[in-house]
């Protein structure tokens, strides 16, 4: 898929305020300072489409940007640690919650763990409610440039090992990097793929 035209097109706090264009949605989440904004604008090719920030946290809502006319990207709240208070991030929660589990134009949420380090525990609580709750998401590792090749595969791998605790078979697993540029056509050709088979099954 070729990215030719990414506009910012409304941010809101509920399923409610979603743009009133019904589009194919593509999710995007993670912990806090995961990488999340700088793979967006990597992906879109948009440098400074989606706000990044070494502050953790910075996503308070949910942004949708609509690609190529014809889907929408929508950039999520991080979940786990962010330097908020307790009551901003139970409402954080809630907007996630009622984002991923009601939005019935989301075809898949990308959620994204930074490869280099073990999973922690609110990692694997996301992906075991996104689990249980039967909703489709594929893991993106993010920061793979910080390891050395063996290093990352060793630490890919664990984590993947951690995951099949609780699961048969992993979903679809990429890795990426906004430095090296690693990742980027795998993504954006499974999302093309999807957005196919979807307008087939709707023909």
């Amino acid at each position: 898929m070729k990215i030719t035209d990414a506009k910012f097109v409304a941010s809101c706090s509920s399923v409610a305020d979603k743009p009133k264009l019904s589009l194919p949605e593509f999710a995007f989440i993670g912990r806090s300072n995961v990488g999340k904004s700088s793979l967006i604008n990597f992906l879109t090719g948009c440098k400074g489409l989606a706000h990044t920030s070494a502050k953790p946290g910075k996503t308070l809502s949910i942004n949708h940007f609509i690609i190529n006319d014809s889907w929408y990207l929508v950039d999520l709240p991080g979940y786990g640690y962010a330097r908020v208070s307790k009551e901003m991030r139970e409402k954080l929660e809630k907007m996630i919650d009622g984002y991923v589990l009601t939005s019935s134009d989301m075809m898949l949420l990308f959620v994204l763990l930074d490869s280099r380090h073990d999973l922690l525990k609110n990692d694997l609580d996301f992906l075991i409610k996104l689990g249980n709750e039967g909703v489709p998401f594929s893991i993106v590792f993010t920061k793979c440039d910080k390891l050395g090749r063996d290093s990352l595969a060793a630490q890919v791998e664990k984590n993947k090992q951690a995951l099949l605790e609780y699961w048969e078979e992993l979903p679809p697993v990429f890795l990426t990097s906004t430095v090296d540029a690693t990742g980027r056509e795998e993504i954006l050709d499974y999302i093309d793929e999807i957005l196919k088979n979807h307008k087939t099954n709707n023909n």
